[in-house]
C-alpha cells in the first residue's frame, strides 16, 4: 500500500497566491463601483438631477385663445365657444381596443370618431394626447368623471372651439379653421403651436393666421408617479390672438346673398374710396362649422360632388368672360389713346366684317343699331361699334390699356387663393398656344369674349377704379386689429394707391355718363333696373357665352340645358358724383345681364345707400 505525503508548503503558497488574486479582483470590482458612484454622484450629477426632475416636473404648453372676427359694425362673425373634448395619451394605454370599448359604454363614440382618432394617432407622437371626441355634453362629462379611475391615460380637457354663429354667411370670405396636419407643420413654427390643435385653412382665417393665433405660454408642474399634477411651479401666460374687424358689412352681406335666390354666382361690393370690401358673395355656400373638428366623409363627399360646387370660391377663383362689361374700359382706352372721339360714328347693320373677309361677326341685336357713337354704343351695348374700335386699337394697345385696371393680374386682396384671370396678348398666345394672334381674336376681345377672363373681385376693383377717375386702391377685407387687453383699434395698412394716367378728364366723364345712360337713360339696356332709384348711378350689363355659336346659328336659351346658357353680368357704382360703393355681379347661366344680374346689383346698392354711415 502506497502512502501519499502532502506538500503543506506548496499548498500554503498556492492558497496565498489565490487569495491575493481574489483580493485584487475584489479590489478592482470595488474600484469600478466606487468610480461609477463618483461619476454618477459628482461628474454627472447635474445631468441626472435634470433627468430626475424631468420625471417629476413637466412643462405643459398653454395654447393662446384665438382672436375673434367682427364685421365693420361690431357684429361677431367668428367666435370661440367653451367645449370639452376627450383625449387619450397612447403611450399610457396598454389595451387600446378595450379602452375604446369601455369608453363607448359611457360616451357616445361613433365610427367616424374612431376613424379620425386612428388617423390622428398614426401621425402624432405616442406621448402626446390625441382627441377622440369633441363637444362632450355635461352629462357625458359627469359619467366619465365617475369612472375616471378605470381609464388611466384618458382625460377630459376643457377648451375653446371655433364657432361661426351665422353659419354660411360670408363663408368664402371668412374661411374656417381645421386640425393641424403635416402640410401645416411645414409652414408654421411648431414650438409656437404646442398645445394648439387647429389652424386657419382658407380665407381670412388662413391669411391672418399669425395675427389670430397669438403666442403660446407654458406651465411648469410637479407630478406624481402616475403622472398626475400635484402643483404648479411656474406659469408663463399665453398671449391671446388679436381680434380682426373687417370692412365687410354683415347686413349687406346677408341681403346680397338672399338676392341670388337659387342662382349660382358671385358678387363683390367695394368702397371705391378705400378699397374695403363691403360684401363678398359666392353662391351657393357651405357651413364652415362642419370643418372645425373634422367633417365626416359622407358629408364632405356630398359637398365635393354637388353639381353647384358650394366649396368653390367663385368671387375669388371664378374666371369668367367679362362680356359687355368690358366695353366702357375699351371705349375709354380708345378716347385716351386718340383712336376715337365722343362723336365718332359707326354704322351697325347687325354684323361686322373684317376687310377682305367673308365671315360676319354678329351683333347681339340682329337688326343692328344703325348709326351709333360712344354714348349710345355703351348705353345700347352695340357690339359692332366695339368690334371696329378694338380693331383700330389693336391687341397690343388693348392689352396695355386694360392691364392698367388690373385685368389679367391678381388684385392683391387679403384672402388666400385668388386667381389672376387672363388679359390675352400676342406674347401670351405664342407662349401658351404656339400660335400667332389673328385679327378676329382682337374683335371678340373688344367685347369681352374669346380668351379674356376676369374674376368678380377683379371686375369690382376695375369698376371702382373707373368710378374714381383712375385712382386704384388694393381691395382688402380686414380694416383693423385689436389686442385682447386694449379697447382701441389699430388700422391695417393698405397698399399705396395707384393712379392710371389721365390724358383728358372729359374722356372719363363721357364714359361714366354713358354708363349712367345704361341704367337711367331712355334706351339703356338696364333701364328697368335703374327705374325708381332715389339716387343717380352708373352701370353696364354683360352677357358672356358659355360655348361658341356658328356664324349663322341663333342662340335660344329655351332649347339649352341650364348649364349651357349664357352667364349674366353687371357692374355699377353709386352715387354718380361721389361714389361710395362699386359692385360686380356674375350669375352663372343666368342669361341676360339686364334681366338677372342687374336687379341683384340694384338690391345691393339700395341696401347699402340706405344704411347709416359708419366709420
Amino acid at each position: 500500500m502506497r502512502v501519499t505525503i502532502k506538500d503543506y508548503l506548496f499548498e500554503s503558497r498556492l492558497f496565498m497566491q489565490r487569495s491575493v488574486q481574489a483580493l485584487v479582483f475584489a479590489a478592482l470590482l470595488i474600484a469600478v463601483l466606487v468610480g461609477r458612484l463618483v461619476y454618477l454622484q459628482v461628474v454627472a450629477h447635474e445631468h441626472f438631477i435634470t433627468l430626475s426632475d424631468d420625471n417629476r416636473i413637466k412643462i405643459l404648453p398653454l395654447p393662446p385663445n384665438r382672436g375673434l372676427i367682427f364685421d365693420r359694425n361690431g357684429i361677431i362673425l367668428a367666435d370661440n365657444l367653451p367645449s370639452y373634448r376627450l383625449e387619450i395619451t397612447p403611450e399610457q394605454i396598454h389595451d387600446m381596443p378595450a379602452t375604446l370599448d369601455g369608453l363607448a359604454q359611457l360616451i357616445d363614440i361613433r365610427d367616424i370618431d374612431r376613424k379620425r382618432f386612428d388617423k390622428l394617432r398614426a401621425r402624432t407622437p405616442s406621448f402626446k394626447p390625441v382627441p377622440l371626441r369633441f363637444h362632450l355634453s355635461d352629462e357625458e362629462v359627469a359619467r366619465f368623471a365617475t369612472d375616471r379611475h378605470r381609464f388611466p391615460g384618458v382625460d377630459i380637457v376643457a377648451g375653446l372651439s371655433r364657432h361661426y354663429p351665422h353659419g354660411s354667411l360670408a363663408a368664402h370670405a371668412l374661411g374656417y379653421v381645421g386640425r393641424i396636419d403635416e402640410r401645416d407643420l411645414q409652414r408654421i413654427d411648431a414650438s409656437n403651436y404646442s398645445g394648439t390643435t387647429h389652424i386657419g385653412k382658407v380665407g381670412v382665417e388662413k391669411t391672418y393666421e399669425q395675427t389670430l393665433h397669438g403666442s403660446v405660454g407654458y406651465r411648469q408642474v410637479e407630478t406624481n408617479a402616475e403622472g398626475r399634477v400635484l402643483r404648479t411651479l411656474v406659469r408663463s401666460p399665453p398671449v391671446p390672438g388679436e381680434n380682426l374687424y373687417l370692412t365687410l358689412d354683415a347686413e349687406l352681406q346677408h341681403i346680397a346673398e338672399q338676392a341670388f335666390g337659387t342662382h349660382s354666382g358671385a358678387a363683390v361690393a367695394i368702397n371705391p374710396e378705400t378699397g374695403g370690401i363691403l360684401a363678398f358673395v359666392s353662391q351657393p355656400a357651405y357651413d364652415p362649422n362642419l370643418f372645425v373638428n373634422g367633417i365626416d366623409t359622407e358629408t364632405y363627399q356630398a359637398l365635393r360632388d354637388d353639381d353647384d360646387q358650394p366649396l368653390f370660391n367663385r368671387a375669388l377663383r371664378g374666371q369668367y368672360p367679362p362680356g359687355s362689361t368690358i366695353k366702357p374700359f375699351v371705349g375709354l382706352g380708345g378716347l385716351e389713346q386718340g383712336i376715337t372721339t365722343e362723336h365718332s360714328h359707326t354704322y351697325c347693320p347687325g354684323f361686322y366684317q373684317l376687310p377682305g373677309k367673308d365671315r360676319r361677326y354678329r351683333d347681339w341685336k340682329r337688326s343692328g343699331h344703325g348709326t351709333v357713337e360712344l354714348n349710345s354704343a355703351i348705353a345700347q351695348s352695340c357690339d359692332v361699334y366695339f368690334y371696329d374700335l378694338a380693331l383700330s386699337m389693336g391687341i397690343d394697345r388693348l392689352h396695355s390699356y386694360l392691364s392698367q385696371f388690373g385685368f389679367g393680374t391678381r388684385s392683391g386682396i387679403d384672402i388666400s387663393g385668388e386667381l389672376p384671370g387672363l388679359m390675352p396678348s400676342r406674347e401670351w398666345k405664342r407662349a401658351s398656344r404656339n400660335q400667332p394672334w389673328f385679327p378676329g381674336e382682337t374683335l371678340i376681345t373688344g367685347i369681352g369674349q374669346g380668351f379674356m377672363l376676369t374674376t368678380p373681385v377683379q371686375l369690382a376693383s376695375a369698376t371702382a377704379t373707373l368710378s374714381k377717375y383712375g385712382r386704384r386702391m388694393t381691395p382688402h377685407i380686414v380694416a383693423s386689429t385689436q389686442k385682447s387687453d386694449e379697447s382701441s383699434l389699430t388700422p391695417v395698412a393698405n397698399d399705396p394707391m395707384l393712379y392710371i394716367p389721365i390724358e383728358q378728364r372729359e374722356h372719363w366723364h363721357a364714359v361714366i355718363e354713358a354708363m349712367h345712360e345704361v341704367v337711367q337713360g331712355k334706351h339703356g339696356t338696364a333701364r328697368k333696373a335703374g327705374k325708381g332709384a332715389p339716387y343717380q348711378f352708373a352701370g353696364k350689363t354683360g352677357t358672356a357665352q358659355v360655348f361658341g355659336l356658328k356664324e349663322e346659328e341663333k342662340y335660344d336659351a329655351a332649347k339649352l340645358e341650364e348649364r349651357l346658357r349664357d352667364h349674366s353680368l353687371f357692374i355699377a357704382f353709386a352715387p354718380l358724383e361721389t361714389p361710395k360703393i362699386a359692385v360686380a355681379v356674375v350669375v352663372e347661366n343666368g342669361g341676360s345681364g339686364s334681366a338677372v344680374a342687374a336687379p341683384i346689383a340694384r338690391t345691393i346698392l339700395d341696401a347699402y345707400l340706405k344704411m347709416p354711415e359708419t366709420p
